[in-house]
């Protein structure tokens, strides 16, 4: 990875006019302003976020918050891990230009009543078994770049779904950002990164790669003619054999309508969630 150090000393902001006043002196003087918004306990896959918003932007702005509206009652909102005090290191470390850091009242303050409902992208997949979940995301990244004011935001695609209903977001409100989606960073093993994976117990973490190495063999079938239902169900009782518990999908889909489909006859998606332990892993492949 080649992250490339600004020549600014990183600034830290939890209030939205200082940080605006410092983009709007960016782009005064002709620089190009990235987002790449985070919930911390960062890890490779968000430097590799940094590492391309430094292709596409002069400034690059990282926000840390854990959004307490896209965690349902009997998710881990209070056990998301939190290490600010690493995070922060980590991102003078690299070179950040300005880390925003805004607090719960800042983003959700006194008597808040509004948020932001995706139709249907969200019906499936993760919003399925997240009730709520899109809309609490969809509202604060609309927060996020009203607030930031960036050209570019940069989001993950292991959490495709969410890129997805962020682009339909932007592109329906007409908000004046690029949305871009950088592909996951993994483990040797294909393991995609991710802040929960610290939750793996040392033979969880044996197992776990055969998430994506049966994700890859869908897509691999997929691009041979098979059909979706047949891979996807040989796919299932290998994970469950392998140890695997709920699986709450395994699904082909459309790439930009997360439609399902029986055949990749365009740009697809092979898409699972599932618990290993008390760990709910997700992941994608492209096909």
């Amino acid at each position: 990875m080649s992250i490339q150090a600004s020549s600014v000393v990183p600034l830290r902001f939890d209030a939205v006019a200082p940080l605006r006043a410092c983009v709007s002196d960016w782009k005064a003087s002709g620089d190009r302003v990235v987002l790449v918004p985070t919930m911390g306990a960062l890890h490779q896959g968000h430097l590799s976020l940094v590492d391309r918003a430094r292709e596409l932007g002069r400034r690059v702005v990282v926000s840390i918050f854990v959004n307490p509206t896209q965690f349902g009652p009997s998710e881990d909102f209070s056990r998301y891990p939190r290490d600010t005090e690493t995070d922060l290191a980590l991102l003078a470390e690299i070179g950040v230009d300005a880390a925003y850091q805004p607090s719960v009242e800042t983003m959700y303050p006194k008597d808040f009543s509004t948020s932001l409902t995706v139709a249907g992208i969200t019906d499936g997949l993760c919003g399925a078994f997240r009730p709520g979940h899109f809309s609490g995301v969809a509202t604060v990244v609309t927060k996020l770049v009203n607030q930031v004011q960036p050209d570019v935001a940069l989001f993950g695609e292991k959490d495709f779904q969410q890129l997805q209903v962020i682009r339909r977001a932007v592109r329906d409100l007409d908000i004046p950002v690029e949305i871009g989606g950088v592909p996951t960073l993994r483990e040797e093993d294909g393991l995609a990164l991710s802040s929960r994976n610290r939750y793996l117990d040392a033979e969880e973490r044996k197992v776990a790669p055969a998430l994506h190495r049966e994700l890859v063999r869908i897509a691999e079938g997929l691009r041979a003619g098979g059909a979706a239902s047949t891979l996807v169900a040989a796919s299932t009782d290998r994970l469950i054999e392998a140890g695997f518990g709920t699986i709450q999908y395994l699904s082909v889909c459309d790439a930009e309508t997360l439609a399902p489909v029986e055949h990749a006859t365009g740009p697809t998606r092979v898409l699972v969630a599932a618990y290993l332990g008390s760990t709910r892993l997700i992941d994608n492949v492209a096909v």
